[in-house]
């Protein structure tokens, strides 16, 4: 029993000695704050990777470097190929000409040379690999090129020997024999025979010279001098047989000219035999010498991208190594210190959570522990109690409160009843200045009616004196009279329709703007006496309108908030686009978009707007020209009426000094129920455009504007 008990001890101390390090370690750590123990995790980690990236870096500096020397190796041995395969073909095109010449082939091959050579200047000796061992490579070249040179000299002599040492005594002796078979009588005589076969051995030789010439054959070059002594030995023979001066002469000279032409074919074998040892020594063995040197400078190359292969292979294969062997140590090391500053703040969090888990359910009288330590978290304990008291503290505050907002809510139904009594007073004010540029407008034909009438009425009473009077009426009195009372009911006539169609124009706008009804409208005849009643406040401005509103676009909505809508932009326009009288124009146009909506766009050609003032353009009360009168709901109106009653979307362009584009899409039968009287101002609503908003497309490919879109200039 006394053994098992000494057993049970010592296998126990052990565990209570790694408790109390534990405890004690702890203990140190809490010593530490809290923001610093997670420092340090963050600096082990900031540690692990500087030393990679260290690593890294060293790493990447020797692969950059390999990987540099294998492209640029593999680059130079690009231009030697491409050289190898220049001149190559350089030494084919030179040896095709000096068979066969022509123009084209000399052509080519002052190309490919030109070639060559800026291979060697420009790509050659710049690149870094071949600079330092590219001179025997361009010795070889130049050697190789000017031997093309020499050659072209020679096959330039040995054409000029060709055509005047061969081709030139050869004519003459053609000219020779037709003399001397001109100058024999008949075929019977003596010297006949020797002619003929002195005539075949020069055609013969002439074959044979040319095949020489062409082919460079020797059995062709033999041919052509023993056909030269078969004529030489015939000329004596003819000579004898001669029988007359004419022959004898020709004889002679033929004697001459074949003598030139043996020394010719003897001349011109000896320069075609230099040209064939020099295309050997000068072209074909610079080509071979430069094909070695290529080589050469191409097993070089082999050479040193398998070393930086190897560099490349061992370079990656150490920052492995190296790597996972620092990954590895400081991995270890940060789970350590992880452990051990978690431990030192898992239990005190615990309590803070079981305080307020308590405080949550409503168990405000449990104390919240230790708040007696002198780190965060002890910090956090004091402010987890004193959260306890302001929640005792919040019960009481809560009473007031729901008053207080009671009584917010009754001063913000205030705000915005007096926010819809102002918009209210503009609409009349706006209505007011409508009925007043009418009366102006009406005043003036009715005026002139006024005055015609008057006239009219002098003159009736002047004829009905005349008339009464004992003087004789003359024809001219009368024609007068009635040329008169005619001209003055036709201007009555047109000035009392004019005032008329002003009254009706304006009692159809006013009656539509009072009443606010649904009902059918045309479009087109809905503008046209928005814009006669208008027509006083344009003239003051000099503006003038032009509209585009096709016939037959009839709407299903009403027709008050469409002139109220109008009238506020042409006012807005006339008051900021063209202030101080400025003169401009105004268009207004409409079309369909798609079976059910319909685009309104009215356009200035006025001062225009900066960014600021576009995004704040539709909020109520904001005006630029407040010091002027201007009260801020003109197009604050504009858009209520048009997203809010007629269900629509509205866009505004402008850009300073370029004029303003407003973009109406409203459907054809509106979508609001109720009129602007009604309207109570929701003033939670922002009433700013929405500056992320986006546009999409339809079905039909028609924008689909957010309520409240602008566009950024």
């Amino acid at each position: 029993m006394f053994g098992i008990t000494r057993r049970d001890e010592t296998a126990e101390r052990p565990a209570g000695l790694a408790a109390r390090a534990r405890v004690r370690i702890v203990g140190l750590l809490r010593a530490v704050p809290i923001r610093w123990r997670i420092l340090s995790i963050a600096a082990l980690n900031s540690a692990v990777v500087v030393a990679l990236v260290a690593m890294i870096w060293n790493g990447s500096q020797v692969l950059s470097s390999a990987w540099g020397d294998v492209r640029q190796v593999r680059e130079s041995d690009n231009i030697l190929a491409l050289l190898e395969s220049e001149t190559s073909r350089l030494q084919n095109l030179i040896h095709q000409y000096i068979n066969q010449p022509s123009p084209e082939s000399f052509a080519e091959i002052l190309l490919l040379r030109e070639a060559v050579l800026g291979t060697l200047t420009t790509r050659a000796s710049t690149d870094p690999m071949l600079s330092g061992s590219v001179d025997e490579l361009e010795h070889a070249t130049e050697r190789f090129l000017n031997g093309f040179g020499e050659l072209r000299t020679l096959q330039g002599t040995i054409s000029k020997t060709y055509e005047e040492q061969v081709q030139a005594p050869a004519r003459d002796m053609a000219a020779l024999y037709s003399i001397i078979e001109g100058a024999t009588g008949h075929r019977d005589a003596p010297i006949w025979p020797s002619l003929g076969k002195s005539r075949e051995a020069f055609t013969a030789m002439l074959v044979a010279a040319n095949a020489y010439y062409f082919s460079l054959a020797s059995a062709s070059a033999e041919e052509a001098r023993s056909n030269t002594e078969t004529i030489e030995k015939t000329i004596p023979v003819m000579t004898d047989l001669a029988d007359n001066d004419l022959q004898r002469m020709a004889l002679q000279r033929l004697g001459e000219r074949t003598a030139a032409l043996r020394e010719g074919l003897a001349k011109l074998s000896e320069q075609l035999a230099s040209r064939t040892e020099l295309l050997r020594n000068s072209i074909d063995a610079s080509q071979a010498e430069t094909i070695g040197a290529i080589d050469d400078l191409s097993t070089k190359m082999r050479q040193r991208e398998q070393k930086a292969q190897e560099t490349f292979d061992r370079t990656l294969a150490d920052i492995s190594r190296k790597v996972l062997s620092v990954a590895v140590i400081f991995l270890g090391i940060i789970l350590t210190a992880g452990v051990l500053i978690a431990l030192s703040i898992r239990l005190p969090l615990q309590q803070i959570m079981t305080a307020m888990q308590a405080i949550t359910s409503g168990d405000y009288d449990r104390q919240v522990q230790g708040t007696t330590a002198r780190d965060e978290v002890g910090a956090m304990a004091r402010a987890v109690e004193v959260f306890r008291e302001n929640a005792i503290a919040k019960r009481e505050t809560e009473g007031a409160l729901r008053s207080s907002k009671e009584e917010a809510e009754g001063a913000l139904l205030e705000l915005r009843a007096a926010q819809q009594n102002l918009i209210d007073a503009e609409r009349l004010a706006a209505l007011g200045g409508l009925v007043a540029g009418v009366a102006h407008e009406i005043n003036n034909p009715i005026g002139i009616s006024l005055t015609v009438a008057s006239s009219l009425a002098r003159r009736t009473e002047t004829f009905e004196a005349d008339l009464k009077s004992d003087r004789q009426l003359r024809r001219s009195q009368l024609d007068d009279f009635v040329r008169s009372s005619r001209d003055a009911s036709q201007q009555l006539v047109a000035n009392l329709h004019r005032a008329g169609e002003l009254i009706q124009s304006f009692k159809q706008v006013a009656v539509d703007r009072s009443h606010a009804e649904r009902r059918q409208f045309s479009l087109s005849e809905s503008t046209d006496q928005i814009i006669t009643s208008l027509r006083p406040v344009l003239k003051k401005a000099a503006i003038a309108v032009t509209v585009e509103v096709p016939e037959g676009l009839v709407i299903d909505g009403y027709p008050g908030s469409y002139g109220q809508i109008l009238t506020n932009l042409f006012l807005n326009a006339a008051t900021h686009a063209f202030a101080d009288r400025r003169s401009g124009t105004i268009s207004i146009s409409a079309r369909p978009r798609g079976p059910e909506d319909v685009e309104i766009i009215f356009a200035d050609n006025g001062a225009g707007m900066t960014p600021e003032v576009q995004r704040q353009a539709f909020d109520p009360f904001f005006t630029t020209r407040r010091n002027d009168g201007g009260t801020g709901l003109g197009l604050h109106i504009v858009y209520s009426l048009v997203t809010q009653q007629l269900g629509g979307r509205m866009m505004l362009d402008s850009r300073l000094g370029q004029g303003t584009t407003f973009r109406i899409m409203m459907p054809k039968a509106a979508k609001g129920s109720t009129v602007v009287q009604d309207q109570k101002l929701d003033t939670s609503h922002d009433p700013s455009p929405d500056k992320t908003a986006t546009t999409s497309t339809d079905s039909d490919g028609i924008p689909q504007w957010p309520n409240r879109t602008m566009s950024s200039i």
